[in-house]
């Protein structure tokens, strides 16, 4: 039997402005985003994390879960340039 994949990632992310959020309230976020992303079958080498903090205090968080090209073949074992696999990062 044939399944459908998708490679394309999937993706949580958020805005968050200025004033509205603590190193510690960051790092929180990008843990719970990391583990529900994990949690829907991802290997930590998969999951992509990018924090980036803009001039004006606001901040931009993604995690991704960067899937392989092809259902058996896993992602690249390494991030962009920029990005991270652990906790939070800054750009």
């Amino acid at each position: 039997m044939m399944t459908l994949y998708q490679p394309e990632p999937v993706e949580i992310s958020t805005r968050i402005r200025p004033g509205e959020w603590t190193e510690s309230s960051l790092e929180e976020l990008v843990t719970t985003y990391r583990a529900k992303i994990l949690a829907m079958g991802a290997r930590v080498p998969e999951v992509v994390t990018k924090v980036a903090r803009h001039d004006d205090g606001s901040v931009a968080v993604t995690v991704s879960w960067n899937k392989g090209d092809y259902a058996d073949e896993p992602a690249s074992e390494s991030p962009a340039p920029g990005e991270a696999t652990t906790g939070p990062a800054t750009a």
